[in-house]
């Protein structure tokens, strides 16, 4: 598979996760690997340019006392 198609796919894959609710890097990475292998150095700046598209918007929660980056989906993200 050509980089360019795989990139697309994976935004695909990411909003399709996201779609389904808020949620953080590690367990989006679990949840797009059944499909399609994925690493931390690929779904970060994935998710940077997602979000700089407007198509996700991030929020921290904390979690045993460290706060923890999640991303959430927008409506132009839906489109």
């Amino acid at each position: 598979m050509d980089i360019q198609r795989k990139k697309g796919l994976l935004d695909v894959c990411v909003l399709a996760v996201l779609r389904r609710g808020p949620s953080y890097g590690y367990k989006i990475i679990g949840e797009v690997s059944s499909c399609i292998e994925v690493s931390e150095s690929t779904l970060y700046p994935i998710l940077k340019r997602l979000e700089a598209n407007g198509c996700l918007e991030t929020y921290s929660v904390e979690h045993n006392s460290r706060l923890r980056k999640y991303y959430r989906i927008t409506e132009t993200g839906k489109e």
